[in-house]
């Protein structure tokens, strides 16, 4: 088999089945498959692929149960939520968070009541770093 080169993000299709693995905490291929959108239609071979490749990515482990595979998340969705932001504000916000902040309450399409959520987190924050 061969060495695949260990990537720092998810793919598109990788971040679906890790939301699941994440919800779920840890589960086999059919699990997998039964949380997934039925439309998807997705082979079981198919859906083992991607877990393994996650796997060989660093991104999941698994041990066998009998002749099944149980995958579990290596890493917490909070820490890769921070390390993805952290990669988007630095290549598409020249590493500047208040850019990116700043994109997103202009943003038309964001509530009153987003931006007011958003407004007591920051305030929860400085409280919190400055008191």
């Amino acid at each position: 088999m061969r060495q695949r080169k260990r990537n720092e993000f998810l793919t598109e299709v990788e971040l679906e089945f890790m939301t699941e693995l994440w919800a779920m905490g840890e589960g086999s291929v059919r699990d997998m498959l039964a949380r997934l959108n039925p439309d998807r239609n997705l082979a079981y071979t198919s859906a083992a692929t991607i877990l393994r490749i996650m796997e060989q990515k660093g991104f999941v482990t698994s041990e066998k149960q009998g002749k099944t595979f149980i995958y579990s998340p290596v890493l917490e969705k909070d820490a890769y939520q921070a390390k993805t932001l952290r990669d988007l504000s630095n290549k598409l916000f020249d590493g500047t968070p208040a850019s990116m902040v700043a994109r997103l309450v202009d943003d038309d399409g964001i509530s009153e009541e987003a931006l007011k959520e958003i407004q007591a987190l920051l305030q929860r924050r400085l409280d919190d770093d400055f008191t």
